[in-house]
């Protein structure tokens, strides 16, 4: 120890003390952890749902896949037997459910693949089909003049083709439901282009938005229902199978064409359209059918379950009007 005369201050000399490097084993400690934190949050982030409920599964024995009794060897050292006898906690095996997601799955991208097919093959026959009817207007010479009243296109519905009113050139006459020669030509022709597609049709009736008189008992969608109707007589006696008629409706000026004028007179048309079998017929894509027998190489199971018939499938039967 050492005396300072001038300013009066002790120093006192300690001793010098070396601490150790633990701090450096705890530091490596919290470093470890916080790498196997972020590999943790990892993993759970790539890792499906499907596999997260594996491994919670996988852990838990109080699963019912693993053990579906609170007695005996119903707690974790339960496990499965060739017998129904035994320490078991179940005499299923908890892989069998898992297989069966598997090949439902498998099943499902099958399927969706064969609709796919089954689109893309509906889709031509519907441009074959529009084809089709434009050049037999076009080679027919009665029929010619009427190539601006048709339109055709496909809609998510389906093949639609719309015979609309022109100007100077009506399909019925005014307030009637009685068609014109010509239209009746027109659709037969129509009908006999697409006798031997399996599409069922809707046929629609359409009128502009002119009303009748106040108090009149005959309305638009009396008046639209009714040429429906007559359409699908001309359909029905040119050959079209009753089974193939989804529906007949009466739109009155409700969907119009040209929706700036709903009295410009091509609103006033008559619909039909082809539907899409995916709408008539629909097959589950991501399921498979109840009771269908899964074939695979692995393991061959059946889904014993009773089978459920589609409740809207359309029946087939005769709209009538006064």
């Amino acid at each position: 120890m050492t005396h300072d005369n001038n300013l009066n201050i002790e120093i006192i000399e300690l001793p010098y003390k070396h601490y150790g490097g633990a701090w450096k084993v705890a530091y490596a400690d919290f470093v470890t952890a916080m790498m196997a934190f972020f590999l943790l949050m990892w993993l759970l982030n790539v890792t499906t749902q499907e596999q997260k409920d594996l491994l919670s599964d996988y852990f838990n024995p109080s699963h019912p896949q693993i053990s579906d009794s609170t007695s005996g060897a119903g707690g974790i050292m339960g496990g499965l037997t060739m017998s129904p006898e035994g320490a078991m906690a179940s005499n299923k095996n908890p892989l069998i459910p898992l297989q069966v997601n598997q090949q439902r799955k498998r099943g499902g991208e099958a399927k969706s693949k064969v609709n796919q097919v089954k689109e893309k093959a509906e889709e031509k026959r519907f441009e074959m089909a529009a084809k089709q009817i434009r050049e037999a207007i076009q080679n027919n010479p009665k029929l010619l003049k009427l190539k601006d009243n048709l339109i055709i296109d496909i809609t998510p519905e389906g093949l639609r083709i719309q015979i609309v009113d022109q100007e100077d050139e009506s399909m019925f006459p005014s307030g009637s439901a009685q068609m014109y020669k010509k239209m009746e030509e027109l659709l037969t022709l129509i009908t006999d282009i697409v006798l031997d597609m399996p599409n069922e049709v809707s046929i629609r009736g359409h009128t502009d938005a002119v009303r009748y008189s106040p108090g009149a008992k005959y309305t638009n969608w009396e008046l639209s229902a009714d040429r429906a109707n007559s359409s699908r007589r001309v359909m029905l006696d040119s050959g079209m199978p009753l089974e193939r008629l989804n529906n007949v409706m009466g739109k009155a000026s409700k969907d119009p064409l040209i929706l700036d004028n709903p009295l410009d007179p091509r609103n006033r048309r008559i619909t039909l359209i082809l539907l899409k079998e995916s709408l008539t017929s629909p097959v589950p894509d991501e399921d498979m059918e109840d009771g269908e027998f899964i074939d695979d190489e692995d393991s061959n199971i059946i889904i014993d379950e009773p089978e459920i018939k589609n409740p809207y499938r359309v029946t087939p039967g005769i709209v009538e009007f006064p």
